[in-house]
């Protein structure tokens, strides 16, 4: 096998109500020496054409609409005139940052992306957005799951979870269905894996995320990935 998956980690300023915060995101490439697949390209194109090289670009893999997601999409694109995958109920999140394009695809549930030998299998995992997917290569046991599913659990937006019954049913009906030892591979922080995450899927059930045991502070103002529904403005210059 000679696929693999690479990370570039890049950094940004988002305004959140007048103030400024940095983020970072994780965008992942998939591929060999020859092919990639670029999966959430944010702020920054200028490193993940970096990273790419001369291989050439098949696809740009959207797994939410969100800024911080498809920020670097049209100019990673561009270069190779490779297609933008998102899931048509992101649509209009896409619009907030791209107000004159579309994407070329729209994602469905058990779609397939090829790249070098391996394939990307659709995953619907709604909640964090309502067209929000997570891509699973069973054949280097990964799946890249967006803000669906973080090292530190489910994912917010703003503080809060726009529709954690909605969120919690695709994790436990999608994600921990896959093997326990399957790398988790999200769009902010470290990795971690389904075995990791799933022995705290019953507390989640129960309200721990919700609860009185859970920190409420983190409603007051944004999240470590600086993300809310709307009124973000990405600066998409580094600083």
């Amino acid at each position: 096998m000679t696929a693999r998956i690479e990370r570039v980690v890049t950094e940004g300023v988002v305004t959140i109500d007048g103030a400024d915060y940095k983020v970072e995101n994780n965008t992942w490439i998939v591929g060999d020496d020859e092919e990639v697949i670029v999966i959430d390209p944010a702020r920054d194109a200028e490193a993940i054409l970096s990273s790419v090289g001369e291989r050439e670009i098949l696809a740009i893999v959207c797994t939410a609409g969100l800024p911080d997601h498809v920020g670097g999409a049209i100019e990673v694109a561009a270069r190779d005139e490779a297609v933008i995958a998102l899931n048509r109920k992101d649509r209009q999140l896409w619009r907030e940052t791209w107000q004159e394009t579309y994407p070329d695809i729209d994602m469905e549930d058990e779609g397939i992306f090829g790249v070098a030998d391996v394939e990307l299998e659709v995953i619907s995992t709604p909640g964090v957005t309502p067209g929000g997917v997570s891509l699973y290569v069973e054949a280097l046991g990964a799946v890249f799951t967006g803000k669906t599913l973080l090292a530190d659990g489910p994912g917010k937006l703003a503080g809060e979870y726009p529709a954690l019954a909605d969120q919690l049913t695709a994790i436990g009906e999608r994600l921990f269905t896959l093997p326990a030892d399957t790398r988790v591979l999200p769009a902010h922080g470290e990795e971690t894996t389904i075995g990791d995450q799933e022995p705290h899927f019953d507390d989640w059930l129960a309200g721990s995320l919700t609860g009185g045991g859970a920190d409420t502070t983190a409603a007051e103002g944004p999240l470590s990935d600086g993300t809310r529904v709307s009124g973000i403005k990405l600066n998409l210059d580094d600083e």
